[in-house]
């Protein structure tokens, strides 16, 4: 069973550059921020040939208060496979499994398998990441191989991380109270045709969280984020063509005070074009999409109620992207954000909207390491 047992880590180290507004830390001030570090070790192990245990633990800095996260177990799973052949996979996953949405988000920890420093934030959030990444419960999942292409399945329920980014996006930082994690579901269907050649996939989730205050002018209230997200993508030879649609509904419903409570639906989208040259070298160009609610889409009814600026409720990206694997262990990266709106931008490095600016440059380098 020992000789099975695999060890696997990375490590992680960028530096952002802004001229207005903040993202991770004090970017925008003149040496930039170096707050943004990812770690994580990875160990996997087969006491059966139908049973595979796998957990990782993740150490992060994402700006906020500067410090670097205690290690949290990213994953944890036991993975047991019923039917196992040519033709097909059955399996299910108990634990703290990584939900599978989007083409990146099961493996989004790890640089080397991004196409970029940051991931599209119109579908990847990174301000409320902790509710995307993972879930504790059960994953089952079952693969089917045709002569055409490999069709996958993968459903889970269970409960969601609700951690403190979602707590401040909400703006309940300040406030009493506990926000808990309630049973949610999510579900992903996936084709690959032609050995990886076209690759598309649906993915929908209902995930739900509970506020209850300890203010009883305020109350209890629900939220509930229900993403679909359809996913396209073409690989050739040198070069791959991806893009992905979603529709986000949320609300936040329950609390005595309605100026809390909010029923919205939003739209994301990107369509990105990377090259890959000199064996070794990859860059990227992308248009990123947000907008926080399709019925005000350039957030101004949100701002004539007072709320927040206009442009917290929107967000367009245009990036350009460089990768150099100079070796197999070793990435260094470089990429560029010209950003119209601030629908994205983290409220922990940002505490007050009325201080950001619309439109804002970000610089991006990063070292990563793995072993």
């Amino acid at each position: 069973m020992l000789d099975t047992l695999q060890l696997h880590g990375f490590l992680s180290q960028a530096l952002v550059i802004t001229d207005h507004n903040d993202f991770f830390g004090p970017s925008s001030q003149e040496d930039g921020s170096l707050e943004y570090t990812e770690i994580g070790a990875n160990a996997s192990l087969r006491p059966h040939e139908d049973v595979l245990i796998a957990a990782q633990v993740l150490s992060r800095r994402a700006g906020a208060d500067g410090k670097i996260s205690r290690p949290k177990l990213d994953y944890g799973v036991i993975d047991y496979q019923m039917v196992s052949n040519q033709q097909s996979t059955l399996g299910i996953q108990l634990g703290r499994f990584k939900n599978p949405f989007g083409f990146y988000n099961q493996t989004r920890d790890v640089a080397f398998t991004r196409p970029s420093i940051l991931l599209p934030q119109s579908i990847y959030f990174d301000r409320t990441r902790s509710l995307g990444m993972s879930a504790d419960g059960a994953l089952i999942y079952t693969e089917h191989r045709m002569p055409s292409g490999t069709l996958r399945l993968q459903a889970g329920t269970g409960d969601t991380q609700a951690g403190d980014d979602l707590r401040s996006t909400l703006r309940f930082e300040d406030t009493p109270g506990d926000l808990e994690p309630r049973p949610s579901a999510i579900a992903q269907l996936r084709y690959e045709h032609d050995g990886g050649r076209i690759v598309a996939a649906l993915s929908a989730a209902d995930v739900n969280a509970r506020f209850a205050s300890e203010v009883p002018a305020l109350g209890t209230g629900d939220f509930s984020f229900q993403p679909w997200i359809v996913s396209l993508q073409y690989n050739a030879e040198l070069w791959s063509l991806t893009g992905e649609f979603a529709l986000r509904n949320s609300s936040l419903q329950g609390f005595n005070d309605p100026r809390v409570n909010f029923d919205q639906t939003g739209e994301s989208w990107y369509v990105q074009y990377t090259r890959r040259f000199l064996d070794d070298w990859q860059w990227l160009v992308r248009y990123d999409s947000l907008v926080s609610n399709r019925d005000d889409p350039s957030g101004s009814r949100y701002a004539a109620s007072g709320a927040g600026p206009a442009h917290s409720q929107y967000a367009n990206d245009f990036t350009l992207g460089l990768q150099w694997n100079a070796t197999s262990r070793v990435l260094l990266a470089a990429e560029y954000h010209r950003v119209d709106g601030t629908g994205w931008l983290p409220t922990q490095d940002n505490p007050d909207p009325d201080e950001t600016r619309r439109r804002w440059d970000m610089l991006l380098f990063q070292f990563s390491l793995r072993f």
